[in-house]
């Protein structure tokens, strides 16, 4: 029996300068995602009348654990963006209906905050500054490095406190949880200061994520509010 066809679209011209670094279009394997954890998930907008690179870019993106979606119309991508919540946006700059720097001026007209990513095989002076005016977060050059791009778009999550490292995430668990813990103990941190030993800075400092505790501090937390030492690590 002769082997299955791809299903994948041709590649775009430019595509095959980048496609290998990132995936085998052959034989699809999933792309580990970023290197930190995503807080939430990242939602993504791709508007490109070319519905290849549209196609190409909700594949790479997706298997990155983004939640991705296209829109050849600028005008119908505005409407999208009116309606829902987006965290990134990459938007090409010439397209036919409306350009992407008119796209660009209507989107901040409702939008200070969203990430924008100016993505073109046509890179100018003037489009670079008037994306700079409009506070756009990088203007790449097609044919792009996926590699750079992908550690571009996670220092913009980043930037936008929408990705956090796993250890930080596990701080921040088990200061919310040692929190709690104590709220649901009515005991002050003072209180909670003379059961441990631990001075009510460092305590303070633990329960807000600004300090690691060391396991003999979990221990001593763990025996003052009665409890497990794995509660605090919730679902770690």
């Amino acid at each position: 029996m002769a082997p299955a066809q791809s299903r994948l679209p041709p590649s775009p011209p430019w595509l095959h300068l980048v496609a290998p670094v990132f995936i085998d279009l052959a034989s699809p394997r999933i792309r580990p995602g970023p290197k930190e954890g995503v807080l939430r998930t990242i939602k993504i907008l791709i508007i490109d009348d070319d519905k290849d690179i549209c196609e190409y870019m909700h594949l790479l993106l997706s298997q990155s654990g983004y939640h991705v979606e296209t829109e050849t119309s600028p005008s119908r991508a505005l409407d999208l963006l009116r309606e829902e919540q987006f965290h990134v946006v990459v938007l090409d700059i010439m397209m036919p209906e409306l350009n992407g720097m008119e796209v660009l001026e209507e989107i901040r007209k409702f939008d200070s905050d969203i990430a924008i990513i100016i993505f073109t095989g046509y890179p100018s002076v003037d489009t670079a500054v008037t994306s700079m005016k409009y506070n756009v977060s990088d203007y790449i050059k097609k044919p792009f490095d996926v590699d750079e791009f992908n550690q571009t778009l996670e220092n913009i999550l980043r930037d936008k406190g929408l990705l956090i490292d796993p250890e930080e995430q596990l701080l921040v668990t088990i200061g919310q949880n040692i929190r709690a813990a104590r709220k649901d103990r009515s005991l002050t941190l003072k209180q909670m200061s003379r059961r441990t030993g631990l001075s009510v800075s460092l305590l303070s400092q633990i329960e807000r994520a600004e300090s690691s505790a060391s396991v003999s501090s979990l221990f001593k937390l763990a025996r003052a509010l009665d409890c497990s030492l794995t509660e605090f690590f919730g679902s770690y």
